[in-house]
């Protein structure tokens, strides 16, 4: 008789297989080690292969079957999501209640208008909105506290997770003008702010633990929110780098000054609808992503950017979802 392993055979393969451990797998599965040991034993004798190599070694190493079957395992998992989350779609009805996160990369404007515009299209739905920094938005949708993340960067790998780019920001470095590093008035060198206080906000869900992002400076103060590093570089504690939409009256003003360094990167920073591939989002939420896309759409790259903060009436697309 052919092989007929079961979804909850492949789970704990999986399991094990990416915690490292049948320990690790047993835990994260919330079963007992002998449970785990004894699933993926009927497997290997299902499939007529061993999938672990077990003698000699303190953690079950994958043999080459294994490592073949794993990229099985993962597709035919993803495979029977992709079908649970169609027969999901079609039988759901409207949200009574929807929770998002939102990273605070997202510019204010967009998130203004396609909410305004939701509470217009859903008013019976109730809203739940958290907005934070970081690994966060990812964070709150891989756990479940959060139908959909409108965010930023993907930290780490996650194959239960959709994410469709839907636009893009970018951080700008910025400091007070009466600042040090502005009253040089040139192009500034690493060295430069090497031993100028740069103010950085901490990743509070831990994903990105242990790394830092276009962290120049010897000297770093780190800030729970990007609000409050806002209100310490404009009142000349440190420079640091902030969304472009959150400071661009700022630069208007002249509150804020640009600093001319390109050893602090600029690049556009990619924007995402994020969800969780067994949980497909619902009406509501599937409007918020298809609106929230349309109004990133608008987002200027530097060189229209720059020129907006030139203008004396800016676009008002451009200024509000910048």
């Amino acid at each position: 008789m052919d092989a007929n392993p079961t979804l909850d055979q492949l789970q704990v393969f999986l399991a094990v297989a990416e915690s490292g451990s049948f320990s690790a797998a047993s835990r994260a599965l919330n079963r007992s080690q002998s449970v785990v040991s004894y699933t993926i034993a009927n497997l290997e004798a299902q499939l007529e292969v061993t999938l672990f190599e077990r003698s000699g070694a303190r953690q079950p190493k994958l043999t080459e079957e294994g490592r073949a079957m794993l990229v099985d395992a993962r597709r035919i998992v993803a495979d029977l999501q992709v079908m649970r989350a169609r027969a999901k779609s079609i039988k759901q009805g409207l949200e009574a209640e929807l929770t998002i996160a939102i990273s605070t990369m997202v510019p204010t404007g967009a998130v203004v208008m396609a909410l305004r515009e939701f509470g217009g299209h859903f008013p019976s739905v109730s809203l739940n909105l958290n907005v934070g920094e970081l690994g966060m938005v990812m964070d709150m949708v891989a756990s479940g506290r959060a139908a959909i993340g409108i965010g930023g960067a993907l930290f780490k790998k996650d194959d239960t997770l959709v994410a469709d780019r839907i636009g893009h920001s970018f951080m700008l470095p910025v400091a007070a003008p009466d600042h040090p590093l502005a009253l040089l008035g040139r192009p500034l060198t690493v060295a430069d702010v090497r031993d100028e206080t740069q103010l950085v906000v901490t990743d509070t869900s831990g994903i990105t633990a242990g790394r830092d992002f276009n962290v120049l400076s010897y000297k770093v103060w780190r800030v729970s929110d990007i609000g409050t590093k806002h209100h310490l570089v404009r009142g000349g504690l440190g420079w640091g780098g902030l969304p472009a939409s959150l400071v661009r009256d700022d630069l208007r003003s002249g509150d804020l000054v640009k600093l001319d360094l390109d050893a602090y990167e600029q690049g556009e920073y990619p924007l995402y609808a994020l969800h969780k591939a067994a949980n497909p989002p619902g009406p509501a939420a599937r409007w918020l992503i298809d609106t929230f896309t349309e109004k990133l759409s608008m987002c200027p790259n530097h060189e229209h950017f720059t020129a907006s903060l030139m203008s004396d009436v800016p676009a008002p697309y451009v200024e509000a979802a910048e």
